[in-house]
C-alpha cells in the first residue's frame, strides 16, 4: 500500500474544522440560506480529511456530519421528539464518516497514480468531488428508501449557480461544486500562486457554474390555478373533530367558487378520509366539482384491499372517481410506515407504537392529464427524488403540483427546506412548479424559479394564478440517470483502478501502526 501524506491538519485542529464546516454548511440552506457557505463547509470537510489514516478520516468525517445533520434536520424534534431526531442524524452520520474513508483513501492513492501538475489539479478534484456525490447518491437510496436531504446542490435554489442544474441535475451541480472546493484546495496547496496556470481547473469550473444559462423549455401557454391551503389541524397528532381539515379546505375554498379557473388543487392530507370509501366525503368532492366545473386534485390516505396508500386523484364532475389517481412512491420509513416494525418495537416499543400508519408504495407514474395538460406529481418529500420528478417529465408534464403536508413540522425550518426543493425542481425541469401546503408555505414557482405568488405559512389562503406552462425535456431529465451512475459508479471504480496502479508502481506499504492509527 502506498505510503500516506502527513495530515495538513493535526488531529485536534482537524476535528475543530470538520465541526464548524457541518455547522458551516447547515447555513447554506434555508433558512440561513447563505448559499456560498456551501464552498467554505465542503472546504473544511475537505482539508480535515487530507492526509488521515482510514481510522481518523472516520473520525473526523463523524464529527462533520453529525454537526451538520444534528442542525440540520433538528425539525424532526417537533414530531416525535430527540430519539427520531438522533437515530435518523445517527445513520447518516455514520454513512457520511464511511464514505470520508473513500475519499481521504482518495488523497492517498491518486497523486502517486498522477503525481504532475493536472494530476494533483484535475484528475484528483475531479475524483474527490465524483465520490463526494456517490456518496449523497448512496444517503439517498439507502437503507430503505434513503435521505436525500442534505445534498449540496440542493443548498443553490437561490444562488446563480442553480440553474446549471437544469444541465446536470443535481448530482451534476454537487459534483461540480466540490470540484471547485478541491481544485482550489490543491492550488493553494502547491504554492505555485504565481503561475496562472494552476488556477485554470478552478477557474474553469467557477465560470462554468455562473455563466452557463438555464436550458431553454418552450411556452406552451398558460394554466389557471386554483389552489387551497385550508390550514386545518392536519398534524398527526393535532386533536379535531371528525372532517374537521375537510371543513377548513372547504371553507378556505369559498372565495375561488366563482372564479374561472382550469383546476383546483388541495394540499397532501386535504381530506380527513377516504373519499374512495366513504359515501358522504365522495358526494362532497362531488358537489365542489359540480360547482366550479372544473377538475379536483386532491389528495387523502386510500385503502385498496389490505394495502393503504397516500394518493392524489384527479375528480371531475358526472365522471366515475376518481378518473385517475397516483400513489406516493417513496412513503417515509418511520413516519408513513414502520419497515421491519418486529424489530424497531423491540428498541423502543412505546414510540413505534405511535405510528399508526403503514403505507405502501405506489407504482403508478407521476402525472395526470387535466383536460390536455400534462401535470406532474409529487406528493410531499417525494420531491427529493429524482426519480419521481424526471418521470413525470418523462410522461408529459408541462407543470408540476407537489402537494404537501406540513403540519407536524409547523414553525421550523423543514418547510423552508422543501420549499427551497421544489424551486430547485422548477429550475432544473423548467417547469412551473405550485407548491402547495396544508399549513404553509404555500408557493407558485416560474420555471426560472422566481415566485409568482404566495400565502405565508399558518394562515388559511387561497391563490388564484394563471401558472406557465412549457413543454420540452432539459438536459437534466434526458441524461440524469446516466449521469449519476457514472459520477456514482464510475467514481468508485476510478478509486479502485487508483489504488491497483498504486500498489502496482511498488510504493511503499504504509506500517501497520499508521493505517490503523487514530493519531490523524
Amino acid at each position: 500500500m502506498p505510503e500516506r501524506p502527513r495530515p495538513l491538519l493535526p488531529m485536534w485542529f482537524a476535528l475543530m474544522a470538520a465541526v464548524a464546516g457541518g455547522a458551516v454548511l447547515d447555513l447554506a440552506f434555508p433558512d440561513i440560506g447563505w448559499w456560498p457557505l456551501a464552498f467554505v463547509g465542503v472546504t473544511l470537510s475537505l482539508v480535515s480529511l487530507i492526509g488521515r489514516s482510514a481510522w481518523g478520516a472516520f473520525v473526523v468525517g463523524f464529527a462533520f456530519a453529525a454537526s451538520f445533520y444534528l442542525i440540520h434536520i433538528m425539525w424532526i424534534t417537533r414530531y416525535l421528539g430527540v430519539v427520531p431526531w438522533f437515530a435518523l442524524a445517527g445513520i447518516e452520520t455514520l454513512l457520511s464518516a464511511l464514505g470520508a474513508i473513500a475519499l481521504c483513501l482518495a488523497y492517498r492513492w491518486l497523486p502517486r497514480v498522477a503525481p504532475g501538475r493536472w494530476g494533483r489539479l484535475l484528475a484528483l478534484p475531479a475524483l474527490i468531488a465524483g465520490l463526494w456525490t456517490a456518496r449523497e447518491q448512496f444517503l439517498g437510496s439507502w437503507p430503505y428508501t434513503g435521505f436525500p436531504w442534505g445534498r449540496i446542490g440542493m443548498s443553490q435554489s437561490e444562488s446563480p449557480l442553480a440553474e446549471l442544474s437544469s444541465w446536470t441535475g443535481v448530482s451534476g451541480l454537487t459534483f461540480l461544486m466540490v470540484f471547485l472546493a478541491a481544485a482550489v484546495i490543491e492550488w493553494a496547496r502547491m504554492w505555485q500562486w504565481r503561475d496562472v496556470r494552476t488556477a485554470v481547473p478552478a477557474l474553469v469550473a467557477a465560470v462554468l457554474m455562473v455563466a452557463v444559462p438555464q436550458f431553454p423549455t418552450m411556452d406552451a401557454g398558460t394554466m389557471r390555478v386554483g389552489a387551497v391551503q385550508g390550514n386545518g389541524p392536519a398534524g398527526y397528532f393535532d386533536e379535531r373533530e371528525p372532517y374537521a381539515v375537510l371543513d377548513a379546505q372547504l371553507k378556505a375554498t369559498e372565495p375561488l367558487l366563482d372564479e374561472d379557473m382550469d383546476v383546483l388543487l388541495w394540499p397532501e392530507g386535504g381530506i380527513d378520509a377516504d373519499p374512495t370509501n366513504n359515501e358522504s366525503v365522495a358526494q362532497v368532492l362531488d358537489r365542489l366539482s359540480a360547482r366550479i366545473d372544473v377538475p379536483l386534485l386532491v389528495n387523502a390516505a386510500t385503502v385498496r384491499g389490505e394495502d393503504v396508500f397516500n394518493t392524489s386523484m384527479l375528480w371531475q364532475d358526472g365522471a366515475d372517481n376518481p378518473v385517475a389517481y397516483h400513489d406516493k412512491s417513496h412513503p417515509v420509513p418511520m413516519g408513513e410506515y414502520v419497515p421491519d416494525r418486529w424489530f424497531y418495537e423491540m428498541l423502543a416499543p412505546d414510540l413505534i407504537g405511535l405510528i399508526q400508519r403503514e403505507y405502501t408504495p405506489g407504482t403508478n407514474p407521476p402525472f395526470f392529464d387535466v383536460d390536455g395538460v400534462g401535470v406532474g406529481l409529487a406528493i410531499c418529500f417525494d420531491v427529493i427524488y429524482d426519480d419521481v420528478i424526471w418521470e413525470g417529465a418523462r410522461e408529459g408534464a408541462e407543470v408540476y403540483m407537489f402537494q404537501t403536508n406540513n403540519a407536524d413540522f409547523r414553525d421550523t425550518d423543514e418547510n423552508l427546506q422543501q420549499l427551497a426543493f421544489a424551486r430547485m425542481r422548477a429550475i432544473e425541469t423548467g417547469r412551473a412548479v405550485v407548491n402547495l401546503s396544508t399549513v404553509g408555505t404555500s408557493q407558485v414557482i416560474a420555471p426560472d424559479g422566481s415566485t409568482i405568488e404566495s400565502l405565508p405559512a399558518a394562515e388559511a389562503g387561497a391563490m388564484l394564478t394563471d401558472v406557465p406552462l412549457r413543454t420540452g425535456l432539459t438536459s437534466a431529465v434526458v441524461i440524469g440517470p446516466w449521469l449519476q451512475l457514472l459520477l456514482g459508479w464510475g467514481s468508485l471504480a476510478a478509486l479502485v483502478v487508483a489504488w491497483v496502479l498504486a500498489r502496482r508502481r511498488g510504493t511503499a506499504k504504509t506500517p501497520a501502526s499508521n493505517e490503523a492509527g487514530v493519531d490523524g
